[in-house]
């Protein structure tokens, strides 16, 4: 589509995918969506991100990134029936990470239905120095709904296409000078009757509360910047999530040992998400769907495991919660993955980590491909130094040895020293 024209689609629930070239040097790019009334949002709940992912009313779903042959997509679903009848525009955006677009290669939309049919596509051309981008919209005509290519660049990044568009953003402000003392009252001459005292003045009324303002900070992990401080971050108490979602793409390819090369597999494929522990009083365990070893939030070992996904959808997919509260009672933390069934290898699987803690900014990264006939990826380690939590990104894939089972092999791998036996679902 040329930049301002216009197509039907369909009243449905649509799937819309930014997608750019990966490459070196090349910035990390977000998609992200405005629900609007007469051009602004109504607050700052119509606005979905990374940060704040699924709309109130479940028309909007940012769905996540994934990587496939140097292709990056980052994904929204969005469902035009459940469009409150107040919104008249969705805004589709895109925001550059490390860089300007003018960086990024291939930047394009592409608006898909049910059946993965494209109804719409626009590729945006002749970037240089913007970090923000409206690449589209959907708009009602007449009760119908259309989508138009925009191709509107801002070189004040996702903040200032979000306030642009009535956002309140989380700023770091300094803190205020201390008030000045108050001058001392004067004394009340002795001979004035208590009951002559003028009455104290009126109270205003209390301000309604307010909600806090968007926060758009995240963090990135790559090869080249794998760990973070969480305690540097603010995240150091309440509950930090661990979410595993992925994507396979076509049919999951195993590994085929006499021909050394990815074969079909079935799609029935079961991923199950799990984390060894070792806490300071010497305790050792593993969290997992195997043997119902689900954990406790409030009690030992602080961590619990949801149910069991086998769609990999960010809205769902393998999640984890580690209760930092009790932060201090944790010296390390691994978190890994496993094929229960369904493949041979993680290869053709493209995912994403995203680790959300209650306080402080979001820390995601996604896994290399894979290209050994590995059944255990070992995810992310948290470390508690005494002074510091930190998040590492390790997205190491390893190959049991025949006859070990994964949960061994990552066992051995990290040192962890623990003795298992079969278990089951």
């Amino acid at each position: 589509m040329p930049k301002g024209s216009n197509v039907p689609v369909p009243t449905a629930a649509l799937r819309v995918e930014l997608g750019w070239r990966s490459g070196p040097g090349v910035p990390d790019a977000d998609a992200s969506a405005l629900l609007l009334v007469g051009g602004k949002v109504r607050s700052d709940a119509d606005f979905v991100f990374y940060n704040q992912a699924v709309h109130g009313s479940g028309a909007v779903r940012h769905e996540g990134k994934r990587v496939a042959g140097g292709q990056v997509t980052d994904t929204l679903l969005v469902d035009l029936t459940r469009v409150e009848p107040a919104i008249e525009t969705v805004i589709l955006a895109a925001s550059s990470d490390g860089g300007s677009f003018g960086q990024v290669p291939g930047l394009g939309i592409e608006v898909k239905d049910a059946q993965g049919t494209s109804v719409a596509r626009f590729d945006a051309t002749g970037a240089t120095v913007e970090t923000a981008f409206v690449l589209g919209e959907f708009y009602r005509r007449q009760g119908a709904w259309k989508f138009r290519a925009v191709g509107q660049g801002y070189s004040s990044g996702l903040e200032g296409l979000a306030t642009d568009y009535g956002i309140t953003v989380d700023e770091p402000q300094q803190a205020p000078p201390a008030p000045a003392a108050p001058a001392p009252m004067p004394a009340a001459p002795a001979s004035m009757p208590a009951a002559t005292m003028p009455p104290p003045p009126a109270m205003p009324p209390a301000a309604p509360p307010q909600a806090p303002p968007v926060s758009l900070s995240k963090v990135t992990l790559t090869k080249a910047a794998p760990a973070v401080s969480l305690t540097k971050q603010g995240g150091t108490s309440g509950a930090l999530r661990v979410n595993l979602n992925w994507e396979v793409r076509k049919q999951f390819s195993g590994w085929a040992s006499k021909l050394g090369r990815p074969v079909a597999m079935h799609n029935d494929l079961d991923l199950d998400l799990c984390a060894l522990y070792e806490l300071v009083d010497g305790s050792k365990g593993v969290i997992q769907a195997l043997g119902n070893a689900f954990g406790a939030l409030h009690q030992p070992p602080f961590i619990h495991l949801d149910g069991d996904d086998r769609t990999g959808a960010v809205s769902s997919g393998e999640n984890l919660t580690v209760n930092l509260d009790y932060q201090r009672a944790f010296r390390r933390i691994l978190v890994f993955v496993t094929i229960y069934e369904g493949a041979r290898s993680f290869a053709d699987l493209h995912a994403t980590v995203t680790l959300t803690p209650q306080f402080g900014a979001p820390v995601d990264f996604s896994l290399d491909e894979c290209t050994v006939p590995s059944t255990v990826c070992a995810l992310a380690l948290i470390t508690n130094t005494g002074d510091d939590l930190v998040v590492q990104r390790e997205a190491r894939y390893l190959v049991p040895e025949r006859g070990v089972s994964p949960q061994r092999t990552v066992d051995r791998a990290y040192g962890w020293g623990m003795n298992w036996t079969p278990g089951r679902k």
